[in-house]
Parts: structure tokens; C-alpha cells; sequence
């Protein structure tokens, strides 16, 4: 029996999080990282959905991406992975999954954590210990934001808020990265992906339920979740 198509609400941002089955290694060559972006790059276009931000970390992905439709986020997702998949199957000689599982998705509240989110998927490789600053490590989204690099990704109201030309907003997003991200937002971020929960505070929350008709889980609370090469 197919699984159920997830939906989601149009125009609002999401953190997606996709694992290698067992936490291996999904990227093994800089061709595996190019093709994965290129898959998304057609299929973000083809299934109306925004991207933001994003880091391919070895065994894992990171995106904040808007869709436009209720089942883009889910149609976009499944045809990159199960394509990647066969690529990578096909290239390394290798059968089996290559994906933990389906990906996990967390609900951002713009006005308080797009910005946030970007900074913690951008930081992974950092986080990580795999470069010294975010603007040296290549597969991520950093260099587009922070510097202006070309690329197809999609400004967010909340980036274009950062000033009223593209230099002062790739400046003022550099000026995010002085500092630290805090601790309970690295948690609430952590612990929402983990369980598919909103990254939002509570009046955000009642304000979706009320909104959409819906209803949203909360982030259970405890200790951080450890970082996995970054998160």
C-alpha cells in the first residue's frame, strides 16, 4: 500500500532533515554532492518549491525551503531521493537504501527563527569540526546569502528585511555569524526535527491550530540531542 502523501501549507518555511540509512555516508565525491544539488535545483523548479537554505553534510541534508503547494515539499523530496538512490547505487555498485527513512520536517515561525534556522543549517560544517568558517566549506548555501554568490535560491521576506540592496543584506547576514547561536534555539531546532514539531513558540503555534484547522505537536522538552557531524 503507497504511503500517504504529507501536506503542508503553502507559503510557509520548512527545515527539512534527511538521514543516510545508519548514519553512513550518503556523499562520497564531490560529483555525489553536485548531482544531489542538481536533482533538487530541476525538481525544487518543477514542484514549486522555494529553497532558502541548505547544507549536504556527509551522511545527512539540511534545506529551508517554502513550498507553494500543499504536496510539493513531499513530491519534490521523494523523486530527488529515490533518483539519488538508483545514482548512487548504480555509481558505487552497492544495492539497498540509501536514505534512513523518509525525510523529517519542522514548521519555522519567520519573524523569529528563518534567520536562525539558516545560521544553524549553514553552521553545520563548522559545527562539525569539518571547516574553520562556513563560507570555506563548498556544499552549502552560505556563500550565496552571506556573499552573493549565483545561485537559484529563493530570498525570503525575512533575507530581503536585512537591508534594501543585495550588498547591505549579504552584510548584515555575515554579521549573524559573529555571534553564537543560543542554546535553547539549538535545541528547540534539534529537538523539532527530531520529532516533526513546529520551531516556533507557543502563540505561533495557536495561531497555525486556529488559522489552518489543524494540530500541531509541541517539541517534547529535555536534553539537547547530540550533534551528528553538525546536527
Amino acid at each position: 500500500m503507497p504511503r500517504r502523501t504529507r501536506m503542508y501549507l503553502p507559503g510557509q518555511p520548512y527545515h527539512i532533515v534527511q538521514r543516510g540509512n545508519n548514519r553512513e555516508a550518503c556523499f562520497v565525491e564531490p560529483e555525489n554532492y553536485q548531482y544531489y544539488l542538481e536533482l533538487w535545483k530541476e525538481n525544487a523548479r518543477r514542484y514549486d518549491v522555494a529553497v532558502h537554505a541548505y547544507c549536504l553534510m556527509t551522511n545527512h541534508i539540511h534545506f529551508l525551503v517554502t513550498p507553494e503547494q500543499t504536496d510539493s515539499i513531499s513530491r519534490a523530496t521523494s523523486v530527488v531521493g529515490s533518483r539519488y538512490a538508483w545514482y548512487f547505487n548504480k555509481t558505487y555498485k552497492r544495492t539497498g537504501t540509501v536514505w534512513e527513512g523518509r525525510h523529517k520536517s519542522s514548521l519555522v515561525q519567520s519573524n523569529r527563527y528563518f534567520l536562525t534556522c539558516c545560521r544553524y543549517i549553514e553552521m553545520n560544517p563548522v559545527v562539525a569540526g569539518m571547516v574553520g568558517k562556513p563560507d570555506e566549506y563548498r556544499w552549502s548555501s552560505y556563500r550565496v546569502n552571506a556573499w552573493g554568490a549565483k545561485s537559484e535560491l529563493t530570498q525570503h521576506d525575512e533575507y530581503l528585511g536585512l537591508g534594501d540592496r543585495p550588498e547591505k543584506r549579504c552584510h548584515a547576514y555575515r554579521e549573524l555569524f559573529m555571534y553564537a547561536i543560543l542554546d535553547e534555539d539549538v535545541h528547540l531546532i534539534e529537538r523539532a526535527s527530531h520529532y516533526c514539531h513546529p520551531v516556533g513558540d507557543d502563540r505561533f503555534k495557536h495561531q497555525i491550530e486556529k488559522r489552518y484547522g489543524i494540530k500541531l505537536g509541541q517539541a517534547a522538552r529535555g536534553r539537547p540531542l547530540k550533534w551528528d557531524e553538525g546536527g
